[in-house]
């Protein structure tokens, strides 16, 4: 099948895929793949020729989010925001091939095809085909925030937030298999450092061995710590709080006692916890297992949980609009939560499955891409 047979939404994410928009944290300095720009750019054109009011959005030098508008006649009533991502993960290889968008066995395959190309193409074809119909709202405005950084910093969303934006309805743009999440875990990332001394690697007596003690932090913290966290009350949409240990290094070369070892765990948080309870309650638990380490807070901004009222007027709207009966929680963290501080309430929504983000051959089915615009219009074409 020619390109020309496509749907609209599938040509467009075969354009999205092949403008590479690698976040600048996962490649080398200056590596030409990485950075929203080309993304960024190409929305701003689709959107102003669409009759959106375009505007850009400074986040850090050379990058930036594009914040797509309707304004309708009338004066608004309401705020509609639409929160998808334009940075992917790399390539595993190094290979480029994975920004040549392929079309097969009713799949879109290439890098960002799911996470999160796929909600773009899905909200962006539902925005614009929702105001050049009929069923234009007349007194709401929708906002398309194509946003940064999403899979380091969330420093797009941040600085959305931090610009005083503000909506009545947030669905931010992530594979949830068009299932509606209201809620997802906080993400805490801590390093631990346990201190030794050095000594010749033959004479071990000598020294003091901090790979050694953080073998017992480890332990601890993979052991009792995690045993505890599941043995508490589950939350009805996330369940329980979890820790990973997932990166350790100590010392410099086999014959000498290593005099300091670092160890990078992930802390997911539920709603109700804080990230510096569950730093303190770390700190605490080694304490009382006779370990001493220090403990530092990696990301140094706020990650929390997101819970938002299922009840609320707009959530019950968007779920009769793509067909729901109840809502779901996601353990991953996204931009919701960071939106939701800024005093929009949020669910997360989107074509594909996050199954199939970060992987070698990540994939799309076209149904869902096309089902996803679809359900997104509907709920666009209800608002007043």
């Amino acid at each position: 099948m020619s390109r020309s047979h496509y749907s609209p939404v599938v040509r467009l994410l075969f354009d999205l895929i092949a403008l590479p928009s690698v976040n600048p944290a996962f490649v080398p300095a200056g590596d030409p793949l990485a950075g929203e720009q080309r993304v960024g750019d190409f929305l701003a054109a689709k959107g102003a020729a669409a009759g959106l009011v375009v505007d850009v959005q400074d986040v850090v030098p050379g990058r930036r989010n594009v914040v797509m508008r309707y304004v309708p006649q009338g004066r608004p009533r309401a705020r509609i925001l639409l929160a998808p991502h334009m940075d992917t993960v790399g390539s595993q290889d190094g290979s480029d091939d994975i920004f040549r968008p392929e079309l097969k066995d009713g799949r879109v395959w290439g890098r960002g095809a799911c996470d999160t190309k796929g909600s773009i193409a899905a909200m962006f074809q539902a925005l614009i085909e929702t105001i050049g119909g009929p069923c234009r709202p007349r007194e709401t405005e929708i906002v398309l925030a194509a946003l940064v950084d999403e899979e380091n910093q969330q420093l797009g969303s941040r600085a959305l937030v931090g610009s005083g934006f503000r909506a009545d309805f947030g669905i931010v743009g992530e594979p949830t298999r068009l299932r509606v999440v209201t809620a997802h875990k906080g993400d805490l990332w801590v390093r631990i450092e346990t201190r030794g001394k050095a000594a010749h690697g033959a004479r071990p007596e000598l020294g003091v061995n901090a790979v050694r003690s953080m073998a017992k932090v480890v332990e601890l913290l993979e052991g009792p710590y995690a045993a505890e966290l599941r043995s508490r009350p589950a939350h009805p949409l996330l369940g329980r709080p979890t820790i990973n240990v997932g990166l350790i290094h100590g010392g410099t070369q086999p014959n000498i006692v290593p005099d300091r070892c670092v160890i990078e765990a992930d802390r997911r948080t539920v709603p109700g916890e804080t990230e510096a309870g569950a730093k303190r309650e770390i700190t605490m638990f080694l304490r009382s297992h006779g370990v001493k380490a220090a403990l530092v807070d990696m990301k140094g901004v706020p990650a929390p949980s997101l819970e938002t009222d299922p009840d609320l007027p707009l959530v019950r709207q968007f779920l009769r609009a793509t067909g729901r009966r109840g809502v779901e929680g996601v353990s991953y963290f996204c931009d919701a939560a960071i939106i939701a501080t800024g005093g929009t309430p949020c669910v997360v929504f989107g074509p594909g499955d996050i199954a199939q983000a970060h992987t070698a051959r990540e994939w799309i089915a076209t149904e869902s891409l096309e089902r996803g615009a679809a359900l997104l219009r509907r709920f666009l074409e209800g608002m007043p």
